[in-house]
Formats: C-alpha cells, structure tokens, sequence
C-alpha cells in the first residue's frame, strides 16, 4: 500500500511540518475574504482585490528571492518562511482587538504571505528532491496532496464554527500559530544539509532571476502543462471571493455552512491522491495529464447554478467533490514530472517560476472575474469563469517524455471507472 510504504525519519518530520500548517490553514481556509465582508463589510470588488493583489504582489517579492533560495540550505529558509508568515498574521488579531483593522493591512499580509508561501514551496521541493529517491516522489508527493485535501474537509467546519463563536479572527490566529509549529518540526529535522554549490556562473546574476522561466519554457512537456495549470488554477481562485460574497451575502448562508460547502468534498481528495500511484502504473502518466486534466475542469460551470438552501448546498458540494477527485490524483503526477524533468540546480529557481505564474494567473483572473461581478452579478462572473475553463484541455501537452522508472502502463479498457469525480 502506498500510505504504509516507509521513506525515512527525516522525511516523516518533514511531512509532520507541512501537516500541521496544512491543518491551521485548513481553519483559516479563506478567512481574510471573511473578514473583509463579516468585518470589514466589502463587496464584490474589494473581496475579488484582495484575493487578486495580494498574491499578484506577494509574486513579485518572490521573483528576486528564487537565485536566494537557490543556493542556500533549505531548511534554514523554509523556517525563516515559516516564522515570517506567523509574524505577519499574527497582526491582524492584534490589530482587530485595538479596533485598528484596515482593508490595506489586510491586502500587506496578503502579499508577505504569498511571497513567503512562494518561496517555502520551492525550497521544500529542492529538499524533498535531495531527501527522497526518485523512485519513491510520487509516494511523497501523494502524501502531501493527502493531507492537504484532510486539512480542508477538517478545518473550515471548524473554523466557520470558531468564527460563529469566537469572531471573525479567531481562524486568522490558529493559522498563524500552525506556522510556528510548522517551524518547530522542521528544526527537529537531524542530518547535515550540504549547502549547494553554483555551476559556474555567479547566483546572482541579473539573468538568474529568469532561469526557471527558460527551463520551463524550453521544455515542451514543461511548457504545455504551465500554461495550462496558470488557466485552471486562476479560474478555479476567481471563484472563491464571488462564492463568498453570493453565499454569505446574496443567499444568506451562515458561516458553518460556507465552510461545510467546501470542507466535505475534501473528502475526496483522499481518493484521488491515495489513488495516483495505481492509476499511473496501470494507464501511464500521459493518460493521467490528457484525461484526468480534462475531467477536473468540466465541473467547474456548475456554481453557476447555485441557489437557497439545502439544494444551493447540495450543489456547492457535489461541483467541489467532481473537481477534486480528479485533481488530487493529477496533481501529485503534475508534481513528480515537474521535479524529475529539473535539474537539482534549478528546482528552487523552476518551482518559482511555476509559483509565481500561478500567482500572477490567479491575481488577473480574480480581479477580472471582481470586476465583471461587479458590473454585472457574481452569478455571472461564476458562468463566464465555467465557460472559459472549458477551453483548458486543448493546452495539456500531446506527448510528455517518459522516465525510465515510471511504471509501464498495462493494457486496459481505459478509466471510465475514475471519470466521474475531480476537485480544488
């Protein structure tokens, strides 16, 4: 089984680090959105800024801090990553109690957030390269997406309820603190980490700053699978604040119901992750990119028909659930190919790049998808996102190279059995 299969003492601390911030914000899943319409009472437009300039922001602190990363040991800075995020959340509770809050201190740690989280990511990904055997990264990885998708359906029923009870920052704090552990558990990390070395040109050259783009783009299997990945993550995240403010505001759901709406279906990423290693043995890694990367973005058109009540909920979680079964399966394959097909001295500086186009992708769409709410409704913004999405799967690559220890696929009748869920 692959939940049993052992990688390691140092790997189960890593993965203990990463469960921990996983699970705090799994209760803080979309808190500063709540907080700009529970506390600060924002409408469509500055809920959709907030989620777009942030992260737009936040990607370009991290341009620069990709060749830093790079070449430094990686747990000093994925714990420097983690303590700045808990220092910069840890405001907004401090700052609501003395009644100070502010829609720009909200959009400042937005931004360190998503700078911090950018560059965390690449740093843990060049140091689960150089921890685990490359045969063993798709195990790593399905685990990560595991517990990712448990942290979701745990956290936000209990931090829509925390809010019910405690105020609407109560999420923000257990968030912030989940880092501070997440620092603890990677410190607790033992074994000497070799600081990399630069092959031969200065780290930091001007040019430095574009070597994970070049990398990308030079790759043709690399190339197809960015761009699509910054279209189906920018039109998914466009949907969240618009879902905010049409459930909690136009349709009258309370909080715990929001959270439940989302939270459930995590369930289902359980299954898709715990099934990608079968699933890419059986059918291969390019049936999993062409058909599975097509089935989690039809479902998405659905939220458009959201309505009151027990069915608007109903509906909320059935179009989650089809979304993510078949992500937590594609994205785990996504993140095994991305780290065989780079070079150890360009993880860090590749897995930026691919962090910041997603950033930058999610930030414009946001805003558009805000902008056109509030022109027309959230409801049609939530139809023009599902349409669009719709056009994804012509940008999935033809043809993807195969590793040589990529399990062979073995013949079969294809996936029908797996076609019909998929999520966030």
């Amino acid at each position: 089984m692959m939940g049993r299969r052992p990688l390691g003492r140092q790997f189960g601390w890593l993965w203990a680090a990463y469960a921990v911030s996983a699970y705090g914000s799994g209760l803080g899943f979309g808190a500063l959105p709540l907080i700009a319409v529970l506390a600060l009472h924002a409408g469509p437009a500055e809920v959709s800024a907030l989620s777009a300039t942030g992260p737009a922001v936040g990607a370009l602190i991290a341009v620069p801090l990709a060749p830093w990363v790079e070449f430094r040991r990686k747990r000093p800075v994925m714990i420097t990553m983690d303590l700045t995020r808990f220092a910069v959340m840890a405001t907004i509770p401090v700052a609501y109690a003395f009644g100070r809050l502010s829609f720009v201190q909200l959009l400042v740690v937005s931004a360190v957030v998503a700078a911090a989280k950018i560059a965390f990511n690449a740093a843990s990904g060049a140091y689960l390269k150089a921890l685990v055997p490359p045969d063993d990264l798709l195990v790593a990885n399905a685990r990560f997406e595991s517990t990712n998708w448990s942290s979701i359906a745990v956290g936000p029923p209990l931090g829509g309820a925390a809010i019910g009870l405690f105020g609407p920052v109560t999420t923000v704090l257990a968030d912030a603190l989940s880092y501070l552990l997440s620092a603890l558990g990677i410190t607790a990390i033992r074994g000497r980490e070799e600081a990399p070395q630069p092959t031969g040109k200065s780290p930091v050259r001007a040019g430095a700053l574009l070597d994970g783009w070049r990398h990308i783009m030079g790759d043709p299997g690399l190339r197809a699978l960015y761009l699509n990945n910054m279209l189906v993550s920018g039109l998914i995240m466009a949907t969240e604040p618009l879902l905010a403010v049409l459930l909690l505001r136009q349709l009258g759901f309370a909080p715990w119901q929001y959270g439940l709406a989302f939270a459930a279906p995590c369930l289902g990423g359980l299954i898709g992750s715990r099934l990608a290693r079968r699933v890419l043995a059986r059918y291969g890694r390019h049936t999993v990119f062409r058909t599975v990367g097509t089935l989690r973005v039809v479902w998405l058109i659905g939220l458009a028909f959201v309505r009151p009540g027990v069915v608007g909920l109903v509906t909320v979680m059935a179009v989650e659930l089809a979304i993510i079964i078949n992500m937590s399966l594609y994205t785990p394959v996504l993140a095994t190919y991305r780290l065989e097909r780079t070079p150890k001295h360009l993880v860090a500086r590749t897995l930026t790049a691919w962090s910041i186009g997603q950033q930058a992708s999610i930030a414009v769409l946001t805003a558009l998808a805000g902008l056109l709410a509030d022109v027309t409704s959230p409801r049609t913004a939530l139809t023009a996102a599902g349409l669009l999405i719709l056009t994804t799967p012509f940008l999935l690559p033809r043809r993807t190279h195969t590793p040589q220890h990529e399990p062979e696929p073995t013949p079969s009748n294809g996936i029908a059995e797996q076609r019909n869920s998929g999520s966030r």
